[in-house]
């Protein structure tokens, strides 16, 4: 369980930010469990969803840059809740999906050029003798933006994916895992976002000129 709670070039939680942030989530008293829930909501709510922030460098991957946005997509946002979660004692890792999104904006699928989300992150924490899963990409506004109910989680069940929205229709499916990791595959994830979309890899120096909000309205 140890190569689960250490410190890595992604999983730099060594870092005074990343020490920084944690301080202003976690109270004194709490057990392992009510910290993993704070550390969620701070990372779910304290950074704003936006896939246009993509960028194939490696530095930013790592929790330290994650952690100094404003905004950022889901597996930044995983890396960073792994590091939280490494730095308070709780054993944590980094998972990948592929998702498909049914509620992705027109301007979001033209971009990508896919309705697929190849390489989607999450988190896994060891709480209670087990591993549970925790999607932190998603933001409280953006989702009530959406009309889908945000993540919740407890620290006790998965919390994965929005299946539904308000209304009733499919959010997201998961269409295939990748498994869980120790460290950030980094070689891994890049390969696998060229290969689905060349087009982001090739130009990723513009993705600056696009903004979620200008798709939400």
């Amino acid at each position: 369980m140890q190569k689960f709670l250490s410190v890595t070039d992604f999983f730099d939680f060594n870092n005074r930010e990343i020490k920084s942030f944690s301080d202003s989530l976690i109270k004194e008293g709490m057990n392992e469990q009510q910290k993993a829930i704070a550390l969620y909501y701070g990372v779910r709510d304290g950074l704003a969803y936006n896939p246009y922030t993509f960028s194939p460098l490696e530095a930013e991957f790592k929790a330290s840059h994650c952690v100094r946005q404003s905004q950022s997509y889901c597996v930044p946002k995983a890396v960073l809740l792994v590091a939280l979660a490494r730095l308070n004692g709780i054993p944590a890792r980094l998972g990948l999906a592929d998702v498909k999104n049914h509620l992705s904006s027109p301007a979001l699928l033209k971009w990508l050029q896919s309705d697929e989300f190849v390489m989607h992150g999450y988190a896994e924490m060891h709480l209670n003798e087990k591993w549970v899963k925790a999607t932190p990409a998603f933001d409280d506004a953006l989702c009530k933006k959406m009309g889908v109910k945000p993540l919740e989680f407890d620290g006790k069940t998965d919390s994965v994916f929005h299946e539904f929205n308000g209304e009733g229709e499919k959010a997201m499916e998961y269409l295939r895992d990748h498994g869980q990791f120790d460290d950030v595959p980094y070689e891994l994830i890049v390969q696998t976002v060229a290969a689905a979309y060349p087009h982001l890899v090739d130009k990723y120096f513009k993705l600056s000129d696009h903004s979620l909000e200008k798709d939400l309205g």
